[in-house]
């Protein structure tokens, strides 16, 4: 069975039970593009707008009591999951979304008709005149965007916060081993374990601060902007209510943003988001990088530090073992970087008073967004917390090197000194024997500028 129903293109008959109407159907037909559905928090947000302009429209005078209640009640039911499969635009859609936010405003308007006594494609309730009252797909959909930002970075934010501590944890256990520091993946200058993971930390906590200043953006709205920013069909009341009852219903203290034309035209606060978003990737790549080198092994690798075992690592060689936490998290640092770029660029194919490249941006930031998140969670819990090192491997790596020689350029000159690691390399002989043998330094001398640990310590 089915009903018919109509819009400015045309008749299209709609499954009689459907709460979804003609131009959410005709979006279904026109974007089969992912097979995936619009993600769900940005839906509900899209609904907790719809259920704020509805109170604020009836303290306005703009929509009846009675219509009021009923789409209140419809928004709490939707929110509560009655409705999940109705919503069913691709998330990738041409329009800047108009066909995600028709689809909450008919879904709405079939249900609050239904409250009111009609039938489903009576609109009784509209999903235009009253659902969308004093709102634009334009003002709609960039702050129920903002809105998911805020809403997916909150674990994202926690489990960077147990990474860090996990990180600064490791730090001080590792703190009294000494290695063996490598620049351009030769001998360097030794340098202590703990110190690294206090440098990853470090650049961890740099990539937070990041992201929460990035974040701030998010609280910055255009609603009651409508179509452009003009705030064309809005009443005083609504303009200056809306960003207060949207903050009820949500949760976040939001405003209203100074520029209300400028935040309909551009959408940067997303890209700086993505931006930030991106930079964490990269510094959690690099350091899975650095966890893969120093776990590589067991026997023909660095093996300075021994990564938790989590799965078999062939379906061919027995026993073999590999980083596949580091390697997840490497996988995922790659994919943010890529939709940092698909982000940066609709981001700028926006024209004039609008973007209309939106649904790509918000389907590729949710997905850094949560992809970052469970990413950071296997490798705080997977990986990192169970980390051990191989100390008997960092001495002997440690006394084989000849990159302490550094220490002597103070007292022998630059010259004298690569002479000396030039023969050790050549003999065999270790960097301390030969400068006894030249004279260079007395024994005691040595002992006390070649410890490789006072060597990772500023001196006065």
């Amino acid at each position: 069975m089915a009903r018919e129903e109509s819009d400015s293109i045309g008749t299209l008959a709609v499954p009689e039970e459907a709460y979804y109407g003609v131009q959410s159907l005709r979006a279904c037909r026109n974007f089969p593009i992912t097979g995936r559905a619009v993600e769900k928090g940005l839906i509900y947000n899209i609904i907790k707008i719809k259920k704020a302009a509805a109170i604020v429209n009836g303290r306005a005078g703009r929509i009846d009591s009675d219509r009021v209640k009923a789409i209140v009640a419809a928004c709490d039911e939707a929110l509560g999951g009655k409705f999940d499969g109705e919503f069913i635009t691709d998330c990738i859609q041409g329009g800047a979304g108009t066909s995600m936010n028709m689809n909450v405003n008919e879904v709405i308007a079939n249900r609050a008709t239904e409250l009111m006594g009609g039938k489903k494609g009576e609109y009784i309730c509209h999903p235009n005149d009253h659902v969308n009252c004093s709102q634009s797909t334009n003002d709609v959909i960039p702050t129920a965007g903002k809105l998911t930002v805020l809403d997916l970075s909150y674990p994202l934010i926690a489990e960077i916060k147990r990474l860090v501590s996990v990180l600064d944890e490791k730090a001080v256990q590792f703190d009294s081993v000494v290695k063996m520091g490598r620049t351009q993946l030769q001998d360097a200058v030794p340098i202590r374990l703990g110190q690294e993971f206090t440098a990853y930390s470090s650049a961890v906590k740099r990539g937070l601060r990041d992201v929460e200043d990035a974040l701030e953006q998010m609280h910055y709205l255009n609603m009651g902007g409508t179509a452009i920013g003009t705030a064309v069909n809005v009443s005083p009341l609504y303009l200056h209510d809306i960003d207060k009852e949207l903050s009820v219903e949500c949760g976040y203290t939001l405003t209203s943003a100074p520029d209300l034309i400028d935040a309909t035209q551009n959408v940067d606060g997303f890209v700086a988001v993505s931006a930030a978003l991106k930079t964490l990737a990269v510094t959690l790549g690099k350091m899975c990088n650095d966890l893969r080198l120093m776990g590589s092994g067991p026997k023909t690798g660095f093996g300075e530090i021994l990564l938790p075992a989590k799965q078999n690592g062939s379906s061919i060689m027995p026993g073999k073992v590999n980083p596949v936490i580091p390697e997840v998290v490497n996988q995922v640092a790659f994919a943010v970087i890529g939709n940092d770029m698909t982000i940066t660029m609709a981001a700028e194919g926006g024209q004039l008073e609008l973007n209309a490249f939106e649904p790509v941006i918000f389907y590729k930031l949710f997905e850094s967004l949560t992809t970052l998140t469970g990413a950071i969670k296997t490798l705080t819990d997977n990986c990192v917390s169970g980390i051990t090192v191989n100390e008997e491997r960092c001495k002997e790596l440690l006394s084989e090197s000849v990159g302490t020689v550094s220490a002597l350029c103070p007292y022998i000159g630059y010259k004298r000194a690569a002479e000396l690691a030039k023969e050790a390399l050549l003999t065999g002989s270790t960097i301390r024997a030969l400068a006894i043998k030249y004279g260079f330094m007395s024994a005691e001398q040595l002992d006390k500028v070649l410890d490789p640990y006072e060597m990772t310590k500023p001196k006065a």
